[in-house]
């Protein structure tokens, strides 16, 4: 530290390294499969929609950079609301990470990192059509993110080490068949097969598309959180933004396109609807049987290792909310444990959110075990969480991004107009994706369950603010 602030530490290149680190995470393993099947195995329209979200993020990050510039002490998209916003709106941004994005997303890669598992030892985890899914997929699952939580609330830097070294392990298959898989797939015939196919993308399949792989390119508003220890960081941090975002989109492009050596249109779409067993198809295909069944470990790495990094933050949910004097019990829920200097009460409150989204995604979303009477089959219950909880958090933007335009005087036309105006044009499209993909029952379901968890959090801070002058007194 030096009078209060972070050193200068990171020069440009590791500034690049660590926002490629940051966005490059399983959604690529997990959506890209679903992506090609939405847009019926068209090579072309599938680029497009990485293509796309990948601008998406560029135009976004470089926004955030520029209020970075202006407040150097955020770090995330909660502090980045309360520098645009104020602590009112910090605090539902935060209660929205707290109850719904961490969890959404922590309890799908948990499910997702049970799946590639158990597909090692040949087990089936899902039917998506008919419905069903494994006990053991649902139990393994379950272990994966009591035994996260359990990690990070008894030793938080065990955790930080073991998001470092799955870091690694994450990019060893993706730059693999990335580069590979496109040369193998050029060589021996298998992409032009593809390329010449004819394709029949599903209806509005683009946009559920990006709304789908929105999910590969989530980290990127944590990228900008580095800009207080970034050496000349309002020239550094946007250019390592955008080269380390063109690096990602350029790597997921080439890996989207490698799926061609699988030869066969029919195969890629036959994955529908998730895609999960089109990588251990294509690895086969290029490196051979046991490459196939091999991969599926690196995956299920991947898939914990981003589940680990969310858990990270959903821990740290209810005491980022408290330590601002604001929701439930900010006394009870900012207390620190002593042994180990963290939040205990928030890890747990985390744990048991999660708890109930992980039963929401199992039945509600997958319908699983038909005890609730079919309920499950109700588009007005049977969204996606993790998909629209991201593109909830765009729509967040747009109003921190309005904020800019109307308050970055000391900013240039093009940073306090040109930039932030792309970027809102940018959050709108994900939302008008959404309704377009996802239709107007499952959105307008969402959209209640989410007033409805607003109103709690409202009502939460209201209590404590009733309660605080009668303290006083």
């Amino acid at each position: 530290m030096n009078g209060g602030k972070m050193d200068k530490r990171y020069g440009l290149p590791t500034a690049i390294c660590m926002v490629i680190g940051i966005v490059i995470g399983s959604g690529v393993f997990i959506k890209g499969g679903k992506v090609l099947s939405l847009t019926g195995g068209d090579m072309g329209q599938a680029v497009l929609v990485v293509g796309i979200v990948g601008v998406i993020c560029i135009v976004c990050s470089l926004v955030f950079a520029q209020l970075g510039s202006r407040y150097e002490k955020v770090n995330g998209f909660v502090d980045y609301a309360e520098a645009a916003l104020g602590p009112r709106y910090a605090y539902y941004v935060g209660w929205f990470a707290t109850t719904i994005y961490y969890p959404t997303l922590a309890t799908i890669l948990a499910f997702f990192a049970a799946m590639f598992t158990l597909a090692l030892f040949g087990v089936p985890s899902l039917d998506f059509a008919a419905g069903t899914v494994s006990a053991e997929a649902v139990g393994l699952g379950a272990a994966y993110l009591m035994l996260g939580y359990g990690i990070n609330a008894i030793s938080p830097k065990l955790a930080g080490r073991m998001q470092v070294s799955m870091t690694v392990v994450k990019l060893i298959p993706l730059v693999l068949m990335a580069v590979v898989g496109t040369v193998a797939g050029l060589t021996n015939g298998a992409t032009a097969l593809v390329l010449h196919a004819q394709t029949t993308p599903v209806p509005g399949g683009l946009f559920v598309g990006v709304v789908a792989f929105a999910f590969a390119y989530e980290g990127w508003i944590t990228a900008t959180s580095i800009n207080a220890e970034l050496k000349n960081a309002r020239r550094n941090l946007p250019l390592a933004l955008i080269v380390g975002a063109l690096f990602c989109t350029a790597l997921y492009c080439l890996y989207i396109f490698s799926m061609s050596a699988v030869g066969d249109v029919d195969t890629i779409i036959g994955t529908w609807p998730l895609g999960e067993r089109l990588p251990g198809i294509a690895f086969s295909k290029v490196f051979g049987n046991a490459a196939g069944t091999l991969v599926y470990v690196f995956v299920a790495v991947s898939c914990l290792g981003t589940m680990n990094g969310l858990i990270m933050g959903s821990c740290r949910g209810m005491y980022s909310v408290a330590v601002r004097g604001m929701g439930p019990r900010p006394e009870f829920y900012g207390d620190l444990d002593r042994q180990n200097n963290f939040s205990v009460k928030s890890s747990l409150a985390g744990l048991m959110i999660s708890g109930f989204w992980y039963a929401w995604t199992v039945i509600m979303w997958m319908k699983g075990p038909d005890f609730m009477g079919g309920i499950h089959n109700s588009p007005w219950l049977g969204w996606e969480p993790d998909e629209i909880s991201i593109v909830t958090l765009y729509a967040i933007y747009i109003p921190m991004f309005l904020s800019l335009m109307v308050r970055g005087r000391d900013f240039g036309p093009v940073r306090r107009y040109v930039l932030p105006g792309a970027g809102v044009l940018c959050c709108l499209f994900m939302v008008y994706s959404c309704f377009v993909g996802k239709g107007f029952q499952q959105v307008g379901g969402y959209l209640i369950f989410f007033a409805v968890v607003m109103l709690v959090g409202w009502a939460l801070d209201r209590r404590r603010r009733k309660r605080v002058p009668a303290a006083e007194k």
